[in-house]
């Protein structure tokens, strides 16, 4: 799509140029590597570099303008420069994609907990009522009927609105996506007009970038107070519509921001809620419960297994009614989603105990999976954790679970999550820390993961639960200078099915013994025989 550097400015709030304003650009850029002859590169100032710093490099790569922050000299090609680059990313990127997220219902999730889950059931939902879903979430992306994988929750800006574009021309009609708060305040998501925004709930976590609790929510919050600010040209098929968990704090302080300008549905266990649940019932194989609505009441068999997962099937059916889903398809759609990989993900190798792979990673996310492991585990079954904290992560965080570990497991090993450039022994202490001195004997400490995970396995008991925490659908484990294959579920299979192939060679040594006694008794019986005679 061709545009001259004043057209392109004209979409920009306070923008200045410098140079020809009759410059002619082709395309969109904000990787200096990536960059193509007539692009306009957008210098954005990233984590661990400055977009600015690879300015010359774009112009001598044969850019035709830089978008900037600031003023740059020697360049040699035109100037628009903005208060905030991260927000002309995000405005051009759509430009040059036409305005895809424009042409789709768009719902968007956003909390500490539950999102992946809560996007997959949403995701159902959405099918069964003929609005033709895509899908943006931390695990993958369902784009056009492709599975694609993500390095990010919330990609950027510019791949963002590609995968918009490729929704559209595959003439999906919606698009379910998680908004991480990084994304939030990285304004990666600016400019998108969200249809439904659905809050899950609010606890500790990413503090190494937000530094507080206040500021994390007020990042999270966004999605909310930005409701309604983007238009589009033509008037929404419906919304915008903010969907909230009033059994959560953070969710009723949101609702008083918000309640008299936007709709709110709200959700939750708590009898004001205008989508409840009751007689909750959970077992291995699901959840049970009464979904109680203003479209109906009807019981819900869940196919997913945790009590946590109530909350999430709750915010998904908010959800559906906000988008205007009837009652009937919404309660089929929830029933046929079978499992989300890394959530509560039941690993059955024939044994007789449980074993669950979760992705919980934050102290209040240990703390409901192991609530919820325990529900299933039987009289007299032990409760077993294996988990680690991730490096160059929120360190407040790590006594913490420490602590809520040994209080709801019986037994505890601590292990590397991703250790990144951190010293696995340092983030262990940290764990460590939480951990009362008599409490300690329940725990046991071992580095490698695919040992924890293999011991845990390998002496668990009949009516035992084995969760393992942390890494849930991640398929990689980082280290300061590499990075290895690595998948909790595969190695909690793995050593299921060794210890299940020890124990049938175990029976067959005994077998073996038991037929070669028989036999010596049989001859010996024989010799006493012939003696006698």
């Amino acid at each position: 799509m061709k545009a001259t550097v004043a057209e392109l400015a004209k979409l920009l709030d306070d923008a200045e140029i410098i140079g020809s304003a009759d410059t002619e650009v082709n395309d969109l850029s904000c990787d200096s590597r990536l960059v193509k002859p007539s692009d306009l590169f957008v210098c954005v100032t990233g984590f661990q570099s400055d977009g600015h710093k690879f300015a010359a490099e774009a112009a001598a790569k044969g850019a035709a303008a830089l978008v900037t922050e600031r003023r740059l000299s020697g360049v040699g090609i035109p100037l628009i420069v903005v208060p905030n680059s991260r927000k002309a990313l995000s405005i051009l990127a759509a430009h040059f994609c036409g305005r895809p997220s424009e042409k789709l219902l768009n719902v968007g999730i956003t909390g500490t907990n539950g999102k992946t889950t809560t996007a997959y059931l949403i995701e159902s939902i959405l099918k069964k009522g003929g609005k033709n879903p895509g899908l943006l979430g931390t695990i993958e992306a369902h784009v056009a009927g492709e599975v694609i994988k993500l390095n990010n929750t919330t990609p950027g800006a510019y791949e963002l609105q590609h995968m918009f574009a490729d929704m559209v021309k595959a003439e999906q009609k919606s698009c379910v996506m998680e908004v991480s708060s990084h994304a939030l305040a990285l304004d990666r998501t600016y400019g998108i007009p969200f249809d439904v925004a659905v809050f899950t709930n609010l606890t500790q976590d990413h503090l190494d970038f937000h530094g507080t609790m206040e500021e994390y929510f007020h990042a999270k919050a966004r999605l909310f107070t930005n409701l309604g600010i983007y238009k589009r040209p033509s008037e929404p098929e419906l919304g915008p519509v903010a969907v909230i968990n009033i059994d959560d704090e953070y969710g009723k302080r949101i609702v008083e921001m918000i309640k008299d300008r936007v709709p709110v549905i709200t959700y939750g266990t708590d009898p004001r809620a205008d989508v409840r649940a009751y007689n909750v019932s959970a077992s291995p194989k699901g959840l049970s419960f009464m979904l109680e609505t203003r479209l109906g009441c009807a019981e819900v068999q869940l196919q997913l297994s945790g009590s946590f997962n109530v909350h999430n099937a709750l915010a998904a059916a908010a959800a559906g009614i906000a988008a205007h889903v009837g009652f009937a398809d919404i309660v089929c759609a929830l029933q046929e989603v079978a499992s989300v990989p890394g959530r509560f993900q039941l690993i059955n190798r024939g044994q007789g105990f449980a074993v669950i792979v979760d992705y919980a990673h934050t102290p209040d996310g240990l703390a409901h999976l192991l609530d919820s492991a325990r529900q299933i585990t039987p009289n007299g079954g032990e409760l077993t954790v294996v988990f680690g904290c991730g490096g160059d992560r929120d360190k407040g965080k790590r006594p913490l679970m420490g602590r809520i570990a040994v209080n709801k497991a019986d037994k505890v090993f601590i292990s590397n999550d991703n250790p990144r450039s951190e010293n696995p022994e340092d983030i262990v202490g940290d764990i460590l820390n939480g951990i009362p001195f008599e409490m300690m004997e329940r725990v046991e400490i071992i580095y490698d993961r695919a040992e924890a995970i293999k011991k845990a396995v390998s002496t668990a008991k009949v009516f035992d639960t084995v969760v393992i925490a942390g890494k849930g659908h991640e398929t990689y484990q980082k280290f300061s200078d590499h990075t290895v294959h690595f998948d909790d579920a595969e190695k909690a299979a793995a050593a299921l099915s060794e210890m299940k192939c020890s124990k049938t060679v175990n029976a067959m040594h005994k077998v073996r013994l038991a037929i070669k006694f028989d036999e010596c008794v049989f001859d010996l019986s024989k010799y006493l025989r012939r003696g006698n005679g």
